[in-house]
């Protein structure tokens, strides 16, 4: 399902990992689509996905609501992709809830907002609670972590492994479910296509296989041809190395530690891909394309199997 074309469509972080893939798709539909970030010359490589005059660029803060309302003027739909963890209650409940403000002030038809798994529904963090207080009708999205050819999951950790004998493991009993970015971008603009259908209604996006960081590591090794030795740290080293951040690959701050605490998967009977008729993509079909580069010869290095 596309979005009807010469729609406008603002992304919000639309230069990000999972945005360059929304945007992707839009500009493939025929929509129109408007980059929103701080810094848009950060996203000028998308320019070349469209047509001439398809794609916009606007400055636009999510901590300053009148960037985040000159933004959204106009448009016909709205995606927020902002995420990091670092200033987390600024930017995820703050600034996620003056886009829902700016949405809903603007007549926005749709809004689609990506959050994570991870987020604890319990917690103030609670990403999706701050917009549905001020567009009821959006739609959440909560991916468990995500893999792709520019992604800081699968790239960093085969990197590690490749260049590590010894591998350090933190939580590696935690368990993941992980989603191919191009399927999240699918049930984005799934959800902007049909706002009617999906309005007020949170989806979470895993994919087809449950693993443990442990396994994941394993995979990753066999993938590139690696098996370094595994040394799992207790809780109480691992806490200390998530405050200090001093060792390379680990997280580096509390809240990505937080976020190892639990598992991070589709909760039973959750609504997930299936509504956007997605069948999600294995790890092991689309990652050992991008993996290549870490073999020790490349992609003359005869591939391991499991």
């Amino acid at each position: 399902m596309t979005v009807k074309t010469d729609r406008l469509i603002t992304l919000f972080g639309g230069g990000g990992f999972v945005g360059r893939y929304v945007a992707q798709a839009l500009l493939a539909g025929g929509a129109r689509v408007r980059i929103a970030q701080r810094q848009p010359r950060d996203a000028w490589f998308l320019k070349p996905l469209g047509g001439l005059g398809q794609t916009q660029f606007i400055a636009a803060d999510v901590t300053k609501p009148t960037s985040v309302a000159r933004a959204v003027a106009g448009a016909n739909g709205v995606v927020n992709l902002v995420g990091a963890f670092d200033n987390m209650a600024a930017l995820h409940v703050a600034g996620a809830r003056a886009i829902a403000e700016a949405a809903s002030a603007a007549g926005v038809g749709a809004l689609v907002h990506i959050s994570a798994i991870g987020a604890d529904p319990e917690s103030p963090s609670n990403y999706g609670r701050a917009v549905l207080a001020a567009f009821p009708r959006a739609t959440i999205l909560r991916p468990s972590l995500m893999f792709g050819p520019e992604d800081q999951f699968t790239n960093r950790f085969a990197a590690m492994i490749a260049s590590a004998p010894v591998l350090p493991v933190l939580r590696g009993g935690t368990r993941f479910q992980p989603a191919y970015v191009k399927d999240v971008a699918a049930a984005a603009v799934g959800a902007l296509a049909d706002p009617h259908a999906h309005a007020g209604r949170t989806y979470e996006l895993g994919g087809p296989d449950v693993l443990t960081m442990r396994e994941i590591y394993r995979w990753l090794g066999q993938t590139i041809g690696r098996e370094p030795a595994m040394i799992d740290l207790p809780d109480a080293v691992g806490g200390m190395i998530a405050a200090l951040g001093f060792l390379p690959g680990a997280p580096i701050t509390m809240d990505q530690w937080r976020m190892l605490a639990r598992d991070n998967v589709v909760s039973p009977g959750a609504a997930g891909f299936a509504a956007f008729g997605i069948d999600p993509t294995p790890m092991a079909t689309a990652a050992p394309t991008w993996l290549v580069r870490y073999r020790r010869h490349g992609r003359f290095t005869k591939r391991q199997t499991a």
